[in-house]
């Protein structure tokens, strides 16, 4: 079989594009954190490259997209370390009936999603839970809940969202960013508010460091969406643009609500509307037209403003950088938009959205497609949590005098600054 040059090459940049995502997110919740918490902050995301790369190499990819779809929930264990890889690379590819690009850079494009989506976690916890709590939390979350929701939803045939409901999600917003938003805020739950949470301002300390983070991933975003159409076609340049119309109209939204709600626009806040215009588009990405894109954008923003700016305050969780507000409300409002405007031509079924079709069925699919996937994440997320915090004595937080004096030199021993004496 001959594979498409032009295929591979665009996956391999789609890859190299998931992979800084990563690093991005660690660079935006490192602006968002404490100056004490910064390197501790950072660090949670950067673990995460090295768990997650290890455990998706070896396992976490058999169980998501191994078996022969018998299972609807699971995959298999017959891609267990990639063993014969290597020898069948140059001949097997991805689609068998297009030829398009080895197989095996799926791989690492998912191990790359996988990454990102175990980091977006991280940031509901910063500041107070303990570094090898995190770890070992992470590492059966990626393999319990991510690698088995992966199979329901894009597992092909056989699988419980993606065939049997019938949900459509093209990038992730039910894989991606409602488990990893919901995740953090059961963590957050068992955990318990920071030290003074309600009491005292907790600042972004590095704006710049928010921007850069938000840009990098904003860059890689491109390769996120437009790679889940697994070819240099019609659908990814259709992904490409939404993914941008979305979020510059989300920046904009977002930047309108805070001058109308506090009479000064910010950098952090458009920097939030930019990933929250990600978030909602990712679901429909390679579905809807642009200027439906756009829709989406402007209305994330002022669902997810209020759920940082009013709904964390009113029930009184602590979602320190708030995954929860931004990627899992985002999702949710995606998931939802995509069976209002998903055009039937586009469907991987036979349902539309109910703008053109007039038909709720695929809307309803919809729906039950996140009521599963918040159902299964919220339950496994709260087992996972509680035993990891059984392991650790039954407490996953540090103690106040560590969390006074801040992870960085209590967890890791360094400092971001190291030559700065001011304020934190």
């Amino acid at each position: 079989m001959v594979l498409d040059t032009g295929h591979t090459a665009f996956m391999l940049i789609c890859v190299f594009l998931v992979l800084l995502m990563t690093p991005g997110l660690a660079f935006f919740y490192g602006g968002l954190a404490r100056r004490k918490n910064v390197v501790n902050t950072m660090f949670m995301s950067v673990i995460v490259l090295g768990v997650v790369g290890v455990l998706w190499v070896l396992v976490g990819h058999s169980f998501a997209y191994g078996g022969d779809g018998s299972i609807p929930f699971f995959g298999g264990f017959d891609g267990f370390g990639r063993a014969g890889d290597v020898q069948s690379m140059f001949l097997e590819a991805a689609d068998p009936e297009s030829g398009s690009y080895p197989a095996l850079i799926d791989v690492a494009y998912q191990a790359a999603f996988a990454m990102i989506t175990t980091a977006i976690i991280t940031g509901s916890v910063a500041g107070r839970m303990k570094f090898g709590a995190v770890v070992l939390f992470i590492t059966i979350w990626v393999l319990v809940v991510y690698a088995p929701l992966a199979h329901m939803v894009w597992g092909g045939d056989g699988s419980l969202i993606g065939d049997t409901i019938g949900a459509l999600d093209f990038a992730g917003g039910d894989v991606v960013h409602i488990s990893s938003g919901l995740t953090g805020l059961v963590l957050c739950l068992i955990l318990g508010r920071r030290k003074g949470y309600g009491m005292m301002s907790y600042r972004p300390h590095n704006v710049p460091f928010v921007v850069l983070g938000a840009t990098l991933l904003w860059f890689g975003w491109f390769g996120f969406n437009g790679g889940s159409a697994f070819a240099a076609d019609g659908v990814a340049a259709l992904a490409v643009v939404n993914t941008l119309a979305a979020s510059a109209a989300a920046l904009l939204s977002w930047t309108i609500v805070e001058r109308i709600k506090t009479g000064k626009p910010t950098l952090v806040g458009a920097a939030t509307g930019l990933v929250a215009g990600l978030v909602v588009i990712t679901p429909a990405a390679g579905f809807v037209e642009p200027w439906a894109a756009i829709i989406l954008g402007v209305v994330v923003s002022p669902i997810c403003y209020f759920a940082i700016s009013f709904l964390k305050g009113k029930i009184g969780y602590d979602d320190a950088l708030d995954a929860f507000g931004c990627h899992a409300v985002g999702g949710i409002t995606g998931g939802i938009l995509t069976g209002l405007f998903c055009v039937p031509e586009l469907s991987w079924t036979d349902k539309g959205g109910l703008f053109y079709t007039g038909d709720p069925s695929l809307l309803v699919s919809q729906v039950l497609g996140i009521a599963v996937t918040l159902i299964f994440v919220a339950v496994a997320a709260t087992l996972i949590g509680f035993l990891v915090k059984l392991i650790f004595k039954g407490s996953l937080r540090v103690s106040t005098a560590e969390e006074n004096a801040g992870l960085d030199t209590i967890a890791h021993g360094e400092s971001a600054y190291p030559a700065y004496n001011g304020l934190d």
